[in-house]
């Protein structure tokens, strides 16, 4: 028999789940994005629902934020140098074919700089290590209970474990630029969730507490890893099969006519992957859950109840400054659509 806590549970997740309003279709300067604007936030939002109850009514007091900022770490690529590498790593660049890279690249950080230097392992990317690196911040933030930094870090942690569930995350090859198939990166992470993602399944239980953060990075990544070959080959068989005229349309974006990926053919291949996209996501949400959840408990079970207000005037302006940079439009450090 269900609680009146889980009864009242289920009824605002469905609120909030239909109320979610759908993100305006995103021009070819958002693709660039990770997941896309639209995924990251589905990510950040939905995660909320699988809090425990010391956890959820703060998060759900604060959606707003976790939800409109879980893109704030693909702006601050457009302002920092540094920001890039957070969010990727070629993992098969460190090996010769045949070999295994989660046996040749040590887990720890300090290991790792010892092996490689930390200038090369910056080169070709560092999303596991930044997601523990989040981790500890967070469980600071939750401490000191610093509101500011409580939801920036959230926010932003969810937009890293987004980012190091998508498989063309991990490979040298992110864009199909080494094998002929350019454009690929936005055609798996952006279109189809654009297409697909209201059929999505977000319903994934309580998240869990995770006693080794960086252990769970690492299984995030080679998870991502094991699917790249699918992602890569289904493609191209897909593109052998269908006459080009059916694999690319042309849509309106507001005032812009882009060349898009038909539905038919985004259909065919989603299929081919068997869902993975939504698979990923789903991971994505959960695993953000239980990162979140075990910040909260790692900083001894802070009462939260009353943490209210706005963020800090310090933290607008921060905001803003990002904001700016990105309207700019130009990145820096790595482009995924090139």
């Amino acid at each position: 028999m269900k609680t009146p806590f889980k009864i009242l549970l289920s009824l605002t997740t469905l609120l909030f789940l239909f109320s979610f309003k759908t993100e305006p279709k995103p021009t070819k300067h958002v693709c660039t994005n990770t997941w896309g604007f639209f995924g990251h936030k589905r990510i950040n939002r939905m995660a909320v629902f699988s809090l425990p109850p010391e956890l959820f009514s703060f998060y759900k007091r604060n959606i707003e934020y976790i939800t409109d900022h879980a893109v704030d770490p693909d702006k601050r690529r457009y302002a920092m140098k540094g920001e890039a590498e957070r969010h990727y790593i070629d993992i098969d660049h460190y090996v010769k074919e045949g070999e295994d890279p989660f046996k040749v690249v040590p887990k720890k950080w300090e290991d790792a700089v010892a092996k490689f230097t930390e200038d090369t392992l910056k080169a070709y990317g560092i999303v596991p290590w930044h997601i523990e690196v989040m981790v500890k911040r967070l469980t600071k933030a939750f401490k000191t209970k610093n509101l500011d930094r409580i939801l920036q870090y959230s926010a932003e942690l969810g937009h890293y474990v987004g980012d190091a569930h998508v498989p063309l995350h991990t490979t040298e090859n992110y864009n199909g630029q080494l094998t002929n198939q350019k454009g690929i990166h936005g055609f798996w992470e952006s279109r189809i969730p654009e297409l697909s993602a209201e059929d999505y399944n977000y319903w994934l239980g309580k998240c869990t507490y995770e006693a080794d953060p960086l252990e769970v990075a690492w299984r995030v990544v080679k998870e991502s890893a094991a699917e790249v070959d699918s992602v890569l080959s289904f493609e191209k068989k897909l593109t052998e099969e269908w006459p080009e005229d059916q694999k690319y349309c042309y849509e309106h974006r507001g005032q812009v006519i882009m060349k898009v990926y038909c539905k038919d053919f985004a259909m065919a291949y989603q299929k081919m992957l068997g869902n993975m996209q939504e698979r990923r996501m789903r991971g994505s949400i959960i695993t953000t859950a239980s990162l979140w959840y075990t910040a909260w408990v790692n900083a001894g079970q802070p009462d939260l109840s009353n943490l209210n207000g706005e963020i800090s005037d310090e933290m607008k302006k921060e905001m803003e400054r990002n904001d700016q940079y990105f309207k700019q439009g130009k990145a820096l450090g790595r482009d995924f659509e090139n």
